[in-house]
This record gives C-alpha cells, structure tokens and sequence, in this order.
C-alpha cells in the first residue's frame, strides 16, 4: 500500500512538474487579446511595438487582437503609476507590456535613491494589473549602446544593477518578465567585437532606429516564448505527387506534381512570414536571422544536382542548391514575391491605423481641459474618443481582412547552364 502511495505520488508530481513547464513555455499572448503597451518615448516611437503587433497579426491571422499604445516621452515608473488608472486600465487591456527604466536609472553612476521609486511604481503597477485580472509581462529596457555615447560606459552598468530586482517583483506577482536588457546588451557586445561600426539599433544609444525596433520586438518576443515557426513543408521528390511524398506544418499543399526539372505545389499558410525591411538587413546576424522567430521553410529532398530557382507565382524569390534544399531553407527573410508584398501591405495599413491610435491618445486621452470647458468635455470626450475607437476598429477589420491566408503556386525549378 506505502509503495503505492508512493508510486501515486510520483506520478503526481511528473504531472504538476510537467504543466509547470508547460505554463512556462506558453506564449504570453493569447486569441483575442486587447493588447496595452505602456512605457516612455521609446514605446512612443511606435517601432517595436509595431513590430511587434506585425508579428502577432501575420503569424495568428485569427486572433482578432486590438492593439493600444499609451507611451509617453519622458516618462518614468511613478508617472506610469500614477496615469494607471485614467491610461491604462480604462482601455480594458486583457495583456500589458510594462516598460520603464531607461529615465528612471537618470544616465549616470547607480543610484539607490532613483531605484526606489521606480521600484515602488512598478510594484503598484503589478499589483493593479493584477487585481483587475490583466496579464502583465514586465520587460526590462533595452540595453544602450556604449559605442555611441561615451558616458554610456558607465550607464550600461548601471541599467543592470538597477534592474536586477525586476525578474523578482514579476515573479511575486504573478507576472511574465521579459529580460530585453541582457539580450539586448549581448547582441551589442557582438556587435562592438565584431567592429560593426554600421550597425548601430539605437540611433542616440537608446531610442530606436527601425533595426533598433526589430532588436528589441526580437528580444521581447523570443522572452516571450513566441512560436518561431511560420509554416513548413518537407517534399521528397523521387515519390512526390497525388499525396504522396510529402509532411506539411501550419499549411496544405494540392496539385503536387514532380516535373522534369524539379517539382511543383499549390500552397496555403496560416500563417505569414514578417516582411523583412531593408533596413533590418545589417542587424540580422545579431537577431539569429530571425531563425527563432519567423521560419518560413521548404525541404526538398531527391533533386538532381544542381542549383535551384524557387518560384511563387512565377516571381523568383531565391536560389538554392540541392544540398541546401535537402538540409531545409529559410525563405522567411526573401524580399519579393507575392508573399512577401501582401505582408508589407498589412505593415502599410497597421502603420495607417497606428497614426489615428497615436492621435487618439495624444489628443483625446491626453487632453488637457480648462476648468471652464469641463462639463463640455465631460459631455464630448467620451463621444470622440468612441468614435476614434470605431475609425481604429474598422481599419483593424481591414487589416484582419488582409492577412487572410492567400493560395499560390510554387515551383522548385533547376537553373539551366
């Protein structure tokens, strides 16, 4: 009877290991979130948060996800403390990215007296968040670059001493910590011993350039636990056609066909890959290639040697060889085709909206009322900003409109010499 118990109990705690782990690893956000991101200029910006929303609306098409941003240039942790309520909590967030630090540290020497009140006004934060049953993901800031500043030297070590207690105060209050800093600074250092004295994320060494916003969504994201993958399919072409020769992940495939010069498929993802800008080229290697984030791949096993054109619509969008084909590419990051254009349009009309959320906030939220006008405002400003709030939703209908999985054929064609 003991060994039984004993065995009952194992098997008790496999189980609660198991969903501990599986709670863990989970992604942070969820299907039909009303996603808040709240923070200083650097959330102002709208670079990573943008990025971000990108990410979320091509990779979960069916998410209907809104997307709030309450960042304000200056801001500190007692500021977003004390706007909780009136900023964040009354636009209903369902999950918020808290993101405060860089004035809070005050750009010099370590200073106990500055953490304090940070540390204070997050805590407050947490514990609002969390009573009102909104998940919180804590993410400390981007680490700045030392290459740019010279003061920065001293403020790189600063940031880490002063965000130490972070991880702690998420965990004590049932929050998701994102550590932006360490992974930030890792891919700087790599940066600054590689000498690539091009590549610079943060323009001042702290506000971000649009590689300095995928930097940083990069490094929430994967903190995040983000799914890398887009979709996948694995094809081997000595048995390819009528359904056979062929496993598929997040898409279908119909009309395969093994031709004289290589293969061919009509393909449907549910899934799309990033738009790859051109500006986020020279910051690649430092975000893995973006292989842990946005793995659109193809695996061809049973071609000819040789090297190969692969082909969406009748648009080149890379070349690869057998070899490389066997092994698996990555065709995430390719710049053309019509993949790639109708996920540059949503990034197009995401930006579209984002300028009447801006406007919304800044002009609207943020309005500041004499005492005469206010039982005018008290009347119209909740009228305006339901009205703003419908002109955002339609251009998000819009959006969700356009993200719709498209079928395209593809074709895996050998260069002729």
């Amino acid at each position: 009877m003991k060994r039984t118990f004993r065995f009952l109990g194992t098997i008790l705690l496999v189980l609660a290991s198991s969903a501990l782990h599986s709670a863990a690893n989970e992604f942070f956000f969820k299907a039909n979130d009303r996603v808040l991101f709240l923070g200083d200029s650097i959330t102002e910006q709208y670079q990573y948060s943008t990025d971000l929303e990108l990410y979320l609306t091509t990779r979960f098409p069916t998410w209907n996800l809104t997307f709030i941003n309450a960042g304000i240039g200056g801001d500190r942790a007692q500021g977003g403390m004390k706007r909780f309520q009136e900023h964040v909590l009354s636009e209903n967030p369902t999950a918020i990215t808290i993101n405060f630090g860089m004035n809070d540290a005050g750009y010099g020497k370590f200073d106990e007296t500055l953490q304090k009140p940070f540390l204070d006004g997050i805590e407050a934060m947490l514990k609002m968040a969390h009573q009102a049953g909104v998940r919180v993901a804590l993410v400390s800031p981007n680490a700045v670059d030392r290459r740019v500043q010279e003061r920065f030297r001293l403020y790189l070590e600063t940031q880490k001493q002063f965000y130490a207690p972070l991880k702690m105060l998420a965990t004590n209050h049932n929050a998701t910590f994102v550590d932006q800093y360490a992974k930030t600074r890792s891919g700087l250092e790599k940066m600054e011993a590689e000498q690539a004295a091009s590549v610079i994320p943060f323009g001042d060494g702290f506000h971000t350039s649009s590689n300095g916003g995928l930097f940083m969504a990069h490094a929430i994201l994967t903190g995040m636990n983000a799914p890398a993958l887009v979709s996948h399919i694995q094809i081997d072409a000595t048995i390819f056609g009528r359904g056979t020769g062929s496993n598929v992940n997040n898409c279908s495939i119909s009309d395969e066909a093994k031709t004289d010069h290589g293969v061919r498929f009509d393909r449907v993802d549910q899934a799309l890959p990033l738009p790859v800008q051109p500006e986020w080229f020279s910051l690649l290697p430092y975000v893995n290639h973006l292989e842990d984030l946005n793995r659109y791949g193809l695996a061809v096993s049973g071609l000819a040697p040789g090297k190969y054109s692969i082909k969406i619509d009748g648009v080149d969008v890379a070349i690869h060889s057998n070899d490389e084909l066997e092994q698996g590419v990555n065709l995430g990051n390719v710049t053309a085709g019509p993949i790639y254009n109708q996920a540059q349009n949503v990034l197009e009309a995401i930006n579209a909206k984002n300028k009447i959320v801006h406007s919304r906030f800044r002009s609207v939220v943020m309005a500041s009322i004499p005492d005469w006008l206010s039982d005018v405002a008290a009347e119209r400003k909740p009228r305006e900003l339901a009205k703003r709030s419908d002109q955002i939703n339609a251009m998000q209908s819009e959006i969700y409109r356009m993200v719709k999985p498209i079928q395209h054929r593809f074709e895996v064609v050998m260069l002729v010499k």
